[in-house]
């Protein structure tokens, strides 16, 4: 199995109390990217569930239909006819469409760089020989099941065009799953959990809008160039990154148990990233990530500006702070860095899908009403989550890649395990899918993270925690502890042959001193550690939390995901110096060319 790398968009804390020691902007634009008001007000977790509850009953009320769901159902109702009498039998099938329509803006240091627009259709066959407790999948692992191969289809809603590719993998995939069943079934197995399971079937038909993307793009490449230019100011910066990726997402999925969901959501990404280079010709990156479902919430140019000109100068000092050395001793994790460090360590180890294969370290799959955090901390994923307070969640989906509605999921309560994140396929007495099964698109669905929500009941304020910080180096004896400000991502292993250790990569660290010495920013830093020595050391938690957006790549490829946590204080951590990225290990022997001066 192959590790899991988490690549994140970082976003701006929820809380009104911001890090003093924050180099990210917390604060809110007063207008977007194109000019119009950013969201301000704050919406009650309880009002926010309820109104997604109430839009999605309204949307289902008035679905009617869909013309590539009436060229699916048609295709597969006469497909299921046949297959379900043939000799190897077919119980189950499903047919999925992702239609994905993408537009990319790429500016550095003040130039174009690239300014794209792509629209693409790709189609799945899932297909089913047997029954519900044993088919073609039985003894195989989701995760070393075959990639479904997903293939290109027609843009146009051609049912010609569109039945004759479904026609053409569905013989593939039925061929397919024939030797499968029949290698399945020769051999011996007493395994009594089923292999499948029943699922109520849902139609949910939204209206399907066909959006323009390239509408504002000579607009919008102007100001990106504008925002790009503003690194120039820095002879010493290698790389000034401002880019937007917009992306509308598109899912049909039709299935025999009577399943049609079409379903449209729209990404927004703006990213900035800073690479400058030390004395060493070691580069030193620093990012900013934005996300916003829709455009108009991105913030507008001069608050973007202003959070360029903070992260030119973070660079700045970067480039002249002192490399860590290693450490283990207390730290403090900025919400943002806690919200990467719970996805980590454990929002992989509480996949269901996972727990089923043989060659993952099963971590948690025993400890089912144990205590595997502090009894402090409660933790759940919840996907039909789309904002928490004023913070678009990227997490956010109303149905899996099974066609399964999305539920919140109580993972820890009280520090007690609870659950898992479950897909159509059962585990032990975790015998329903809670929606959770997901995928790229092109490789078979597993159980994967959504929007993954910390909570703490005992809290202590910034000051606080920072006093039990230093009380806590104190008493182990250590000059300082670290803070841990920012990251840009971070992996892990959970097999069975290999080391079950994380590595979190922060890019803003400081050393808080004891003896009350400024703050002290370093760098090189890489936080690593095995998961349930870590748990152990969490000792409290701050009352502000913050979240990270990004993209999770495992063994269904990369989804979205999102994770909500307050800062933590924690005990004994341990650091690792960063590998170093050189440029032929020395500084540039010649300056920027035409340092200084910006592009017309």
């Amino acid at each position: 199995m192959m590790p899991c790398i988490t690549q994140l968009l970082i976003n701006v804390a929820m809380s009104s109390q911001p890090s003093t020691n924050s180099v990210i902007s917390t604060k809110k634009p007063k207008k977007s990217l194109n000019s119009k008001p950013f969201p301000q007000k704050q919406i009650d977790l309880r009002l926010a569930c309820l109104l997604v509850g109430i839009f999605a009953f309204l949307s289902t009320v008035r679905a009617q239909s869909n013309p590539l769901i009436d060229i699916l159902s048609k295709e597969l109702d006469r497909e299921f006819e046949v297959l379900s009498k043939a000799d190897d039998p077919v119980y189950y099938m499903d047919y999925q469409v992702m239609d994905v329509n993408q537009q990319i803006i790429h500016t550095n240091l003040g130039s174009l760089v690239n300014s794209t627009h792509s629209r693409r259709r790709t189609a799945n066959v899932n297909i089913r020989i047997g029954d519900y407790q044993r088919d073609n999948t039985h003894n195989v692992n989701e995760f070393n099941q075959q990639q479904f191969n997903a293939m290109p289809i027609a843009l146009e809603t051609n049912e010609q065009a569109i039945s004759h590719m479904f026609w053409t993998m569905t013989n593939i995939k039925y061929q397919a799953a024939v030797e499968e069943y029949r290698q399945a079934t020769a051999r011996e197995d007493k395994t009594t959990t089923a292999d499948f399971t029943k699922e109520k079937p849902e139609v949910y038909i939204e209206e399907i809008e066909e959006k323009d993307l390239t509408r504002d793009t000579d607009e919008i490449e102007a100001r990106l160039k504008r925002l790009s230019a503003l690194f120039l100011q820095n002879e010493n910066i290698i790389i000034g990154e401002v880019s937007l990726n917009r992306e509308v997402k598109t899912k049909y999925f039709v299935s025999t148990e009577g399943s049609k969901v079409a379903h449209q959501i729209e990404y927004n990404f703006l990213s900035i990233s800073g690479n400058i280079l030390d004395s060493e010709g070691a580069f030193i990156p620093l990012y900013q990530t934005y996300f916003a479902y829709d455009l108009d919430e991105l913030p507008d140019e001069e608050s973007l500006k202003a959070d360029i000109n903070r992260l030119i100068e973070t660079l700045v000092a970067l480039q002249s702070a002192p490399l860590a050395e290693p450490y283990s001793g207390p730290a403090i994790l900025h919400p943002r860095a806690a919200g990467v460090f719970f996805h980590e360590i454990f929002g992989h180890r509480i996949e269901g899908s996972r727990l089923s294969s043989e060659y993952d370290s099963q971590t948690f799959k025993e400890k089912v009403g144990e205590s595997v955090l502090p009894k402090s901390i409660s933790v759940y994923m919840d996907p039909t989550i789309k904002e928490l307070g004023d913070q678009a969640l990227l997490g956010h989906y109303l149905f899996d890649d099974e066609g399964v509605r999305a539920q919140k999921v109580n993972v820890v309560e009280g520090g007690i395990l609870k659950n898992f994140l479950m897909t159509r396929k059962p585990l032990d007495s975790f015998v329903s899918s809670n929606g959770h099964a997901r995928t790229e698109g092109g490789m078979a669905p597993v159980s994967r993270q959504s929007n993954l929500i910390v909570e703490a009941d005992r809290q202590l304020s910034e000051d606080d925690l920072r006093k039990q910080l230093i009380k806590e180096c104190k008493k182990q004896g250590k000059k300082y502890g670290y803070y841990f400000v920012d990251v840009e991502g971070g992996f892990t292993n959970t097999n069975r042959f290999s080391p079950n250790a994380f590595n979190i990569m922060p890019t803003v660290v400081y050393k808080v001193y004891v003896d009350g010495r400024p703050d002290e920013l370093v760098r090189g830093v890489d936080l690593i550690g095995t998961p349930l020595s870590m748990f152990a050391e969490i000792k409290a938690a701050s009352d502000h939390r913050a979240t990270f957006n990004g993209y999770c790549g495992a063994e269904s490829g990369n989804v979205p995901v999102s994770a909500t946590a307050p800062g933590l204080l924690v005990r004994r951590i341990e650091t690792q110096k960063k590998m170093r990225e050189t440029n032929e290990d020395e500084a540039p022997i010649l300056s920027r060319p035409l340092s200084g001066k910006a592009n017309d």
